[in-house]
């Protein structure tokens, strides 16, 4: 089964938003993640078992050799993610399974999936599992991670809030525009010490502290928008969009100017006046999908979406707004080339 990825203008993005379109949030009640502490773990095919113990030697040399190495931190697979509705409003419920997975997993699956699986021969992870399959459906060892993005948008200022990734963080998206904050989820953060589930939420907030400075005593308007499927990368995401209503860019610029935990991971941030025309015309003048990553505009466009159902007073046709805007920025862009 092929999965259709999001296109904003003349930009197609590989990715495809599995459930959620930015009208209305999707209930944390309503999320339920399944993971029971070290009953599953992921299970490796030989080819990848034998790449991922070489991964493992060279981050271990590059260790005692003094030079950056990737740390290998537990993490989850996620076996599925299976969305139903409510019997009162037809409310989105869903639910994801998680087993054991860790870092050095996630290296030597998605970053590898065009690599030949052996010498002298075409086939890859990504023709024997996903093409002509569906990727929703792809054992649970191809989906070694799980992320949750977030849109930020100032309260004080009006800006939306864009982050480049460094070039020092692994895998595909390095020097590529992306969510304001992203956080994999992992096991040493994200499992609550009192045995209550996991919440992607407090993922979402761990994001904001670590790489914007945003603290548990500020204000945050949070709502969970959408599940999403990176297609070119096959690493599930959930999208959050989050208001600050007593920060405005230039807090948010000299708190991470006195430190901020994970500085490393962006090298450039952008402050745009959060309105559609403005970041729509951001979005599309960085031109082709080589800068962004995959899932980058799609995660923008429905916090637009979100905010003009909201300034509409809650009518869902607040997207026909996010449209318009759309279409006026293909012409504007058109217009300068």
């Amino acid at each position: 089964m092929t999965r259709d990825g999001i296109t904003i203008g003349e930009l197609a993005t590989d990715c495809h938003i599995f459930e959620g379109d930015g009208t209305r949030p999707i209930r944390e009640e309503n999320v339920t993640i399944i993971y029971e502490p070290g009953l599953r773990r992921v299970n490796l095919p030989v080819e990848v078992q034998q790449w991922r113990q070489d991964i493992e030697a060279e981050q271990k040399r590059r260790q005692a050799a003094g030079e950056r190495y990737a740390w290998n931190n537990p993490r989850f697979a996620v076996e599925s993610v299976l969305v139903t509705r409510t019997d009162e409003d037809e409310a989105p419920l869903v639910r994801m399974s998680l087993c054991d997975a860790d870092y050095y997993d996630f290296l030597a699956t998605s970053v590898n999936l065009d690599r030949p699986l052996r010498d002298g021969e075409s086939a890859t992870l990504r023709s024997q599992y996903l093409t002509n399959a569906d990727p929703v459906d792809a054992p649970s060892f191809l989906s070694c991670s799980f992320g949750v993005n977030v849109a930020v948008e100032t309260g004080r200022d009006g800006k939306m809030v864009f982050a480049r990734r460094s070039i020092t963080v692994e895998g595909h998206n390095k020097e590529r525009w992306n969510s304001s904050v992203n956080e994999g989820l992992a096991a040493i953060h994200d499992i609550p010490e009192d045995g209550r589930p996991i919440s992607l939420a407090s993922v979402a907030h761990r994001a904001l502290r670590e790489e914007l400075a945003v603290q548990d005593g500020d204000e945050v308007e949070l709502e969970l928008l959408a599940f999403a499927l990176d297609l070119r990368n096959h690493q599930w995401a959930a999208f959050y969009r989050a208001v600050l209503p007593e920060l405005g860019s230039e807090d948010l610029i000299a708190r991470r100017s006195k430190g901020v935990e994970d500085k490393w991971e962006h090298d450039q941030f952008r402050f745009v006046p959060a309105d559609a025309d403005s970041v729509l015309d951001f979005i599309l003048e960085k031109g082709s999908e080589k800068a962004w990553t995959p899932c980058g505009p799609a995660l923008f466009y429905l916090a637009l979406v979100r905010a003009a159902v909201i300034a509409r007073g809650g009518n869902p046709s607040g997207r026909l707004d996010v449209e318009a805007a759309e279409r006026r920025a293909v012409e504007r862009l058109r217009g300068s080339a």
